[in-house]
């Protein structure tokens, strides 16, 4: 219509200013009423036609996994140090005697009863001869009381000694007897300080100190080295006193030590007391070999296995944690998504446990979780059919994977 009115126009105006003011009322009369006329059709129209109802969009499509049945392993995490099994002090058993020979140095492995240093033997050696010779002396004056003593028998038999002359006469076989005995015992005692002039090694074990040098005098019972029996490292665990009632004799133990080394182990003693200032208990545990880096004094970190137990546990992607709580988004049957809270428990892998605050059967967004909102509506992907499984038995559970990932969409 307004094409045509305005080629109307322009003929107008070739006819001329009069004959144009003469259609120019009329025209515009048409094009207003036709203005008009077009607005109330499309306000019909629009009254006809109902207004587009607005649909809210998912925010995320997501998977959904449901808790499992997992077994998983019960530990307790505690602390402590590596020290010596038994630490044997060996030292010297003899007086001002010089060390001539040191044969082992720290770090060492020895077995029992080898030679591991000398000390000056001359000084022994010459008094053990002067004691041998004392002996010698004291067997021949023993012959001779004896002699002398059977001769008083014969005499007094005969009457001419009398009861004390045999008296005398056995009483000096006595005494020579007794000189033999000490005789004897000093030549034993000196051979004895001779051997020990020869340090041996009183058990199978390791070198862990060693005070001795050669030229060095030792008096008695001066330290010469450490000995760590049979080069057996225990963990010194402590345990609060509330802790120290779950640990049972035997129990197996994985460590980790400052060196970085992993080490095994099995208890096998608790303390019968718990100190009286830091309320904690002693746990003595056998650490296995090998020891590799371990060494005695070091720090080291335990965890002492106590057995399994069954659990419900979801994928960690799972679960957010907010304002330092822990949420899971649950599923309805419209897909929105319901904020709950839940009370989580230990960790193994990708899964946590679920102490509390969420059933076998809910549906459970798996991924994804962190960019939704309580009441968002989401898209369900397909996912095969959820099914409950035990863990693979074992201390070193694995557990499957969660079931799918969530795709973020715009």
């Amino acid at each position: 219509m307004p094409r045509r009115v305005a080629e109307f126009l322009r003929r107008g105006s070739a006819l001329g200013a009069p004959r144009m003011r003469s259609w120019a009322g009329p025209v515009m009369i048409l094009m207003v009423a036709s203005g008009v006329g077009m607005g109330a059709v499309q306000r019909a129209d629009a009254a006809q036609d109902p207004a587009p109802v607005a649909v809210p969009k998912p925010s995320l499509t997501v998977s959904i996994t449901q808790p499992q049945r997992l077994t998983l392993p019960i530990q307790l995490t505690a602390n402590g140090s590596l020290a010596a099994w038994q630490e044997s002090v060996i030292g010297a058993q003899t007086n001002g005697l010089q060390v001539t020979d040191v044969r082992v140095n720290v770090g060492d492995q020895v077995r029992k009863g080898d030679l591991i240093a000398t000390l000056q033997p001359d000084t022994v050696r010459a008094e053990l001869a002067q004691a041998r010779a004392a002996l010698a002396e004291t067997k021949a004056n023993l012959e001779e009381a004896r002699a002398q003593a059977e001769r008083a028998r014969s005499l007094q038999s005969q009457g001419f000694y009398s009861g004390a002359q045999l008296t005398q006469s056995i009483a000096g076989q006595a005494a020579a007897q007794a000189r033999l005995e000490s005789a004897q015992a000093a030549v034993q005692l000196h051979q004895a300080r001779l051997e020990q002039t020869q340090v041996h090694a009183p058990d199978s074990g390791v070198i862990s100190a060693r005070s001795a040098t050669i030229g060095s005098v030792v008096g008695v019972g001066s330290e010469l080295f450490r000995l760590i029996r049979q080069g057996r490292i225990e963990w010194r665990a402590e345990v609060t006193a509330n802790e120290v009632g779950r640990i049972v004799i035997g129990a197996p133990v994985r460590l980790t030590a400052a060196s970085g080394v992993e080490l095994r182990g099995r208890v096998r003693v608790i303390a019968p007391s718990v100190d009286p200032q830091t309320r904690n208990a002693l746990v003595y545990v056998d650490v296995l070999p090998p020891l590799g880096s371990a060494r005695a004094g070091m720090y080291a970190r335990g965890v002492f296995e106590l057995g399994q137990s069954q659990a419900l546990g979801l994928p960690q992607t799972a679960v957010v944690v907010r304002d330092g709580f822990s949420y899971v988004y649950r599923v309805g049957d419209d897909d929105k998504v319901v904020q709950s809270k839940v009370q989580t428990g230990r960790l193994l892998d990708d899964r946590i446990e679920i102490v509390g605050g969420l059933d076998a059967s809910a549906r459970v967004v798996a991924t994804g979780a962190a960019f939704l909102n309580n009441g968002d509506r989401v898209r369900v992907l397909d996912s095969p059919p959820l099914r409950q499984g035990a863990a693979a038995p074992g201390l070193a559970t694995k557990l499957g994977a969660s079931a799918g990932a969530a795709v973020v969409q715009k």
